[in-house]
C-alpha cells in the first residue's frame, strides 16, 4: 500500500508539474501548481515527515500561491500571446533551446562547484538536537531572521511591480 501511494502521489506531482509549463491559460498553471505542491505534501506523509508535510501546505500550497494567484489576477492575462512564441523575439535571436542549454550547463556546474565544498558535516548543529517543532522554529526566528526579512521585502517589491505593470494609464 505503501508502495502505491507513493507511486501515486510521485505521479501526480511529476504530471501536474509538466502541465504548469504546458498550459497557456496562466490561472490553470497555478491551480495545477498547487496540485502539485499538495502531492508533494503527499510524498512528504509517506517519507513520515509530517511537519514538512504541513509546511508545504501552509507555506507554499496557502501563502506563495495565493500571492501568485493575486498577481496572475490583477495583471489579467486572458492566455498566453502567441506573438510572444517567436523565439527570435522572445530572446533577441537566441534560440530558447540555446538558452535553456546555457542555463542547464550553469546548474549542473552549480550544483558540481556546491557539492565539492561540501564537507564531512552539512549541519551546523547535529540534527538529533532539533529534536521539536519548537527548536526549529526558534532557531528560524532567531538564527535565521534575517533570511525572512529579506525575503519579505523581496515578495513585496514584487507585489509592488505587479501593481505598477497592471496600472492603467489615464
Amino acid at each position: 500500500m505503501d508502495a502505491f501511494l507513493f507511486y501515486l502521489f510521485g505521479g501526480v506531482a511529476v504530471l501536474a508539474s509538466l502541465l504548469v509549463v504546458g498550459q497557456r491559460h496562466p490561472m490553470y498553471s497555478v491551480l495545477l501548481l498547487i496540485l502539485s505542491f499538495m502531492a508533494l505534501a503527499g510524498l512528504y506523509v509517506q517519507l513520515e515527515a509530517p511537519f514538512m508535510a504541513v509546511t508545504q501546505i501552509i507555506i507554499y500550497a496557502g501563502a506563495i500561491m495565493v500571492l501568485f494567484l493575486f498577481v496572475v489576477m490583477l495583471l489579467n492575462v486572458p492566455r498566453e500571446d502567441p506573438e510572444l512564441r517567436d523565439p527570435a523575439r522572445l530572446f533577441g535571436g537566441v534560440g530558447p533551446r540555446r538558452l535553456g542549454l546555457v542555463l542547464a550547463v550553469a546548474l549542473v556546474a552549480e550544483l558540481v562547484w556546491a557539492l565539492s565544498r561540501l564537507g564531512a558535516t552539512a549541519f551546523a548543529t547535529d540534527p538529533g538536537e532539533i529534536s521539536s517543532v519548537r527548536a526549529i522554529g526558534r532557531s528560524l526566528f532567531t538564527d535565521h531572521a534575517f533570511a525572512f526579512e529579506v525575503t519579505s521585502v523581496l515578495i513585496l517589491v514584487a507585489l509592488v511591480g505587479a501593481i505598477v505593470l497592471a496600472r492603467k494609464e489615464a
